[in-house]
């Protein structure tokens, strides 16, 4: 299909036709992602091999098929776009900032909407405001709008809307969030990690295969030789000479394993007490975070602290994984991981076990943008226990 190009004899400028520019546009006159994805589509097909056209010509095609297909309340939303409407969101500390549609997606994805849904609603307040020319409101007022549709959303409801009061009461109160990501070699830890500090704005995250090169410093192997192994292989450093045993016991590798787990356990509470000190949040990630170490963590009322533990179920996934390594980081040597992968595999099954054992939520990592759903949903889940505020008491 040949290339269009838009011009815009007011400002003489040319751009290529974006079918996806399209579509937002349609979002934001209140139009589902579906139904603006068709009309866009059918918008492209319909310039066939058109080479240049005008943007006036190009906003009348979409007002005469929004229209016909819409009614004409679509048609006048879409029309009053061509006079942008600047909207200003007054913040609580009294700072006043532009409203961002994306994100304001990315804060509704945070709660576990899909990127669908996030921009459904999205684009059905930004058509409140847009309808009403609202060009400045407080950030409260922004919260209860969005709890209204969310709420009156057939495909949402009242749940979702009151997981949103539960995350910005949680985000208004100021109180750290800690995660602590467990989970076996290769099973997404890091990258899990990456992820929510990204989406959450952690600006402080840890991993305790670190930990554990700082302490290989400070401790030789003479003194601590289950330090300077891997976590599957620890059961080797254990008193007794167990090297020599040619195939290693369930009891033996979870041994071996424990006593590596036990020597991080100070610098990773170190690690946490820092944050808490300090109120910020933390993310914590590593074959080292234990169900037991996680029951024995000192209580905080001010902090939540969310242990999560890893996993999958299907030995090629792991070992696909687990090879994936290697191909993005050489350096982390896959093919020693692969020949230990019976060890590894094994050392998952009693991490699961024993966080299942221990009422930790177990998420299986098959897809990242699933699995921070989930993160979200059980994260808000445990916020929620205690959450007894109104609506009108926790949107700012």
């Amino acid at each position: 299909m040949a290339k269009i190009i838009v011009e815009d004899r007011e400002d003489n400028t040319r751009v290529p036709f974006l079918r996806g520019i399209l579509i937002h546009s349609l979002q934001d006159t209140g139009l589902s992602f579906d139904a603006a994805y068709e009309l866009a589509t059918e918008i492209r097909s319909s310039l066939g091999d058109t080479l240049l056209i005008s943007t006036d010509e190009l906003r009348m095609k979409v007002l005469d098929l929004l229209k016909d297909r819409m009614g004409q309340d679509a048609a006048t939303r879409y029309e009053k776009q061509k006079k942008t409407l600047a909207i200003l969101v007054e913040q609580r500390d009294e700072q006043v900032t532009p409203f961002s549609r994306l994100e304001y997606q990315h804060c509704l994805e945070t709660i576990g909407l899909s990127a669908e849904e996030a921009m459904d609603i999205v684009a059905t307040v930004y058509k409140h405001l847009v309808d009403r020319r609202i060009e400045r409101l407080t950030s409260r007022r922004l919260g209860e709008l969005t709890y209204r549709y969310l709420r009156q959303s057939r495909d949402l409801g009242p749940a979702v809307a009151h997981r949103w009061l539960v995350w910005r009461d949680f985000v208004n109160s100021g109180r750290p969030l800690i995660f602590l990501i467990g989970g076996t070699a290769g099973c997404g830890k890091s990258t899990v990690a990456t992820m929510l500090a990204n989406r959450l704005d952690i600006v402080r995250s840890q991993s305790t295969d670190m930990l554990r090169e700082v302490m290989r410093i400070m401790m030789p192997r003479q003194l601590m030789p289950a330090l300077h192994t891997s976590s599957f292989a620890a059961w080797k450093a254990l008193p007794g000479n167990p090297e020599a045993i040619k195939e290693v016991s369930d009891t033996l590798l979870v041994n071996g394993y424990r006593s590596q787990a036990d020597l991080l356990t100070v610098a990773i509470e170190a690690v946490i007490q820092r944050a808490l000190r300090e109120r910020v949040s933390l993310i914590i990630e590593g074959v080292h975070i234990h169900p037991a170490f996680v029951e024995k963590l000192e209580k905080n009322d001010d902090a939540i602290v969310m242990p999560v533990m890893l996993g999958l179920l299907k030995r090629k996934q792991l070992q696909r994984r687990i090879r994936g390594r290697g191909t993005d980081a050489p350096q982390r040597r896959a093919d020693r991981y692969l020949e230990h992968f019976d060890e590894i595999w094994r050392l998952q099954s009693y991490l699961l076990s024993e966080a299942d054992h221990a009422n930790i939520p177990i998420v299986i990592n098959t897809d990242k943008d699933k699995v921070f759903r989930e993160i979200m949903r059980i994260t808000i889940q445990t916020l929620a226990k205690d959450f007894d505020s109104t609506p009108q008491a926790v949107f700012a």
